[in-house]
């Protein structure tokens, strides 16, 4: 299939888009949600899309889902999304898309850290904590920590940066009760995906879950879960406390852009070939390490 930056479906209405996913309604109860090629990296769109990379997330979150959906329900309703759009909008869709509930989402994200690693560990270097979080002294970069913390992060608008917060922020934005409970719940899908990512060689350093409500005020997952692009994975035999280890993710095209005469801001630097290629590759070989599936 080619590759997609943006889809141009006419068959059902535009919501909206995001730095990577396009979401259409479908009715007035689901969503057809559209993982393209745009890659972000700083809450920047880079111009140029990652071959593959929509599929190998969208593949990666339902391993997910499937394996985790014990701790939590989540938003997949099992709809074919080639289902739902005109035949000639098909290929849009194969391998990128699913049909899911329409939420009420919380715009608070769940970042759960197990590792100190990349804004965590420069805030630790200045302040002893990561994001509020008071941590044990003499930590070095890329340690594992001796529990896994949670760091809030609120959801900014498009072209902004999110934005950390306490978890007492939390609790004043979103209520005592619903803090906990995301906690919570979003320590234990880290524990479980963590527990079984060691068994395949890869580290997770860190991740963010995002969740939603339904009109009974029943907690989802919903967006994506534990893909390259929301979640820090390292090669377990690569792995060396004190430096960073190479990662599985868009960490490639933010070491390439930090060597650039750039701001982190639009427009972005055009992405050479090269780098384009790797990343493709590394998302590829995340998706097969991870769960033992290549791309359908």
């Amino acid at each position: 299939m080619s590759t997609l930056y943006e889809s141009t479906l006419r068959s059902l209405p535009l919501l909206g888009r995001g730095k990577v996913r396009d979401n259409y309604a479908v009715g007035t109860d689901k969503l057809l949600i559209v993982t393209t090629d745009r890659l972000s990296a700083f809450d920047v769109i880079m111009g140029e899309p990652i071959p593959r990379k929509g599929q190998v997330l969208n593949q990666m979150a339902n391993f997910w889902f499937g394996k985790l959906e014990h701790v939590v329900p989540n938003h997949l309703t099992g709809v074919d999304p080639e289902t739902v759009v005109a035949p000639d909008e098909v290929e849009q869709v194969r391998g990128r898309a699913v049909v899911v509930k329409r939420l009420e989402p919380i715009l608070v994200e769940a970042v759960v850290r197990g590792y100190l690693a990349g804004s965590g560990w420069k805030d630790y270097q200045a302040t002893g904590a990561v994001c509020g979080v008071q941590l044990p002294p003499g930590l070095q970069n890329a340690q594992k920590l001796p529990e896994p913390i949670f760091t809030p992060a609120a959801k900014a608008e498009m072209g902004h940066h999110d934005e950390n917060i306490t978890y007492e922020e939390m609790e004043r934005r979103i209520g005592t009760e619903l803090s906990r409970t995301i906690k919570e719940t979003a320590i234990k899908l880290y524990r479980e995906a963590a527990d079984y990512a060691a068994t395949r060689g890869i580290i997770i350093a860190d991740t963010k879950f995002e969740f939603g409500l339904d009109n009974h005020g029943k907690l989802y997952l919903m967006d994506e879960a534990l893909t390259a692009d929301s979640s820090r994975f390292w090669p377990a035999d690569q792995y060396q406390v004190g430096s960073n280890p190479p990662s599985f993710d868009k960490q490639f095209v933010r070491d390439w852009l930090e060597t650039q005469d750039w701001k982190k801001e639009p427009p972005a630097p055009k992405l050479p070939g090269e780098v384009i290629a790797k990343t493709s590759a590394k998302y590829q070989e995340a998706l097969e390490r991870l769960t033992g599936q290549t791309l359908a």
